[in-house]
């Protein structure tokens, strides 16, 4: 189940992700690592094959003047020029210890591992061949090989063309050359216990490469996976961190006990606390918060029940003693065995919702009740003296007359106010028809005839019977008409020109009442259809500013626009759209 903070946790991971490397660009730092351990590892690898050429070269130097009795059975050959070898030897490791400090060791290290490794294997093999002899180098090979495998365990193909290089030229230099080995009891090429040694010595050393390579590569991916998820946690802890402490709402963690056990700045604030630890230091019974302290009971039992509690309204006492409503919603977080471990949610403060409820309810109950009905009483009392022509009345019948029209004309109002209420809170609803905009309008003028004769206003109706039809509210289209209409008289002097048109515009019926009256300013066009918004011009209607607000609902509910061009002295441009029936 979501929770409050997994879904900011969410929120926050699709908005502000982090991106881990790819298997790409890990196999490159990890070549790049390689590369780095085989340069260091070369360093030290010259060390020790520098050390161990001159251990061999102060040995020959020693047996120029005491001569090793071990040393009388090679050939003389061997005997005479093995200095002169391990001169050489010594000559081509000093400088790859030139080499491995320029930028080319640096950067292509198996290229001086390679060049090491045949300055010392085949210097020995070229000296033979040109002394017209095989030299099977077998303690020489076995150094070399054996000392690389120890110590740059990567890359194993490049031991492997080491190897592979000097055999092939053991082999096939001195087959095709017929040399022969200055070996008295073997001096054939082919001895089947070297080719065994020398083979199985080489696969060794090659699978003990591969394997430690491949545990390194392994080890570094998961170092790299390693960082990789530890950076993303370090990201998402830091940036849900910000959300949790600069949400508006309170975020919160309590203890089926009644503790809270986390809180962020937005519930310390709507409890009236500056710091976060005042709300867990103070709080270890929360049933004291509320004002009802039955309402955390029913909490309790509604987490136990459902779950979760959605919308969960409460009046509770803050640190100064002050009352205000809150609404929480929370979750239960339970562990893999579904033992509850804890509450979380949100809460909300809604003492200014609660507050504009309450002043709405008093004021539909005052417009309902302590206004329309005395105003229902006094029309009827007023209708009924007109009715009545033989009875004497006090008062003329001109006064009663415009007695009659104030009283329908707050009935009017309060009727719009109730409509307007209504509509705010259920929408407006619609009796769809398959409508003629020609109709629509005809009937709105011969309804509103009188008062456009009392106005001495002209008006003309430039609707085509052609239109399209519209699937719409015919009442609700009427109301629309009229009420530009009567808006245009109420706000114009007499004698005003109208002019409703319509036309087609793509899919949209485009609707228009335009006049030629004083206009209206950019600043009063902007809140022209906002609810209760009265113009400066309409200083002496009674009017709360409803009609052009119903117009906009009207519209809207059908899928249109409504808007208004005009300007001060040029008149006035009412239009709104409808989509055309398919």
């Amino acid at each position: 189940m979501a929770t409050p903070f997994t879904t900011v946790q969410s929120w926050w991971r699709k908005t502000f992700s982090f991106s881990a490397p790819t298997t790409d660009e890990i196999t490159t730092l990890y070549r790049a690592w390689r590369d780095r351990f085989l340069w260091q590892r070369l360093r030290l690898w010259l060390w020790l094959a520098l050390i161990c050429l001159l251990s061999f070269t102060l040995r020959d130097i020693y047996g120029l003047f005491f001569p090793f009795a071990e040393l009388q059975q090679l050939p003389e050959v061997l005997r005479t020029q093995r200095l002169v070898i391990n001169v050489a030897m010594l000559a081509s490791i000093i400088i790859c210890f030139a080499l491995h400090k320029t930028k080319l060791g640096r950067h292509h290290p198996d290229l001086l591992f390679l060049g090491s490794s045949w300055s010392i294997s085949l210097a020995s093999q070229l000296f033979a061949t040109l002394s017209g002899f095989a030299l099977p180098d077998t303690i020489g090979w076995s150094l070399l090989f054996l000392s690389q495998a120890v110590l740059m365990p990567v890359c194993w193909t490049l031991h492997l063309l080491t190897q592979v290089s000097v055999l092939i030229y053991y082999f096939g230099v001195n087959t095709a050359l017929g040399l022969k080995t200055p070996i008295p009891d073997h001096p054939g090429i082919y001895n089947v216990t070297f080719i065994l040694y020398i083979f199985w010595f080489c696969i060794i050393c090659d699978i003990g490469v591969y394997l430690y390579d491949r545990l390194q590569r392994s080890e570094f991916y998961a170092r790299q996976e390693l960082e990789s998820a530890y950076q993303k946690l370090k990201v998402a802890e830091a940036k849900y961190r910000s959300i949790f402490e600069n949400a508006v709402e309170g975020i919160f963690q309590s203890s089926p006990d009644g503790r809270y056990i986390t809180a962020n700045p937005a519930l310390a604030r709507i409890y009236g606390y500056s710091l976060v630890d005042e709300v867990t230091a103070n709080f270890t019974d929360i049933e004291q918060l509320y004002v009802d302290p039955n309402r955390r009971a029913e909490f309790v039992r509604l987490m136990e029940k459902y779950g979760s509690v959605s919308e969960f309204e409460s009046q509770i006492y803050r640190q100064d003693g002050s009352i205000v409503w809150i609404s929480e919603k929370a979750y239960t977080v339970r562990d893999e065995q579904g033992k509850l471990l804890y509450y979380e949610g949100l809460i909300e403060d809604i003492t200014q919702r609660k507050q504009t409820e309450e002043e709405l309810r008093v004021f539909f109950h005052a417009v309902s009740h302590d206004l329309r009905n005395p105003v229902l009483g006094t029309l009827m009392v007023l209708k009924n003296l007109l009715a009545r022509p033989e009875e004497n009345i006090a008062i003329s019948r001109s006064i009663l007359e415009r007695m009659i029209q104030s009283s329908d004309r707050q009935l009017n109002l309060i009727n719009s106010l109730m409509e307007t209420h209504i509509s705010e809170v259920q929408g407006v609803v619609l009796q769809y028809q398959h409508v003629q905009i020609l109709r629509v309008v005809e009937a709105a003028i011969a309804d509103l005839e009188p008062l456009l004769t009392q106005n001495q206003a002209n008006l003309v109706n430039l609707v085509s019977a052609d239109l399209p039809l519209v699937n719409a509210d015919p009442t609700q289209l009427w109301r629309v008409f009229s009420n530009l209409i009567v808006n245009a008289l109420k706000h114009n002097p007499p004698e005003l020109l109208l002019t409703i048109n319509a036309i087609r515009k793509d899919d949209m019926i485009y609707c228009t009442v335009s006049d030629n009256g004083v206009g209206i300013s950019q600043q009063q066009s902007d809140r022209l259809f906002d609810l209760y918004f009265r113009g400066a011009s309409i200083g002496n209607s009674v009017g709360l500013g409803l009609g052009l607000y119903l117009c906009k609902q009207i519209i809207h509910a059908h899928g249109g626009k409504i808007g208004v061009n005009s300007a001060l002295d040029a008149g006035a441009t009412f239009w709104f759209t409808l989509p055309v029936m398919n």
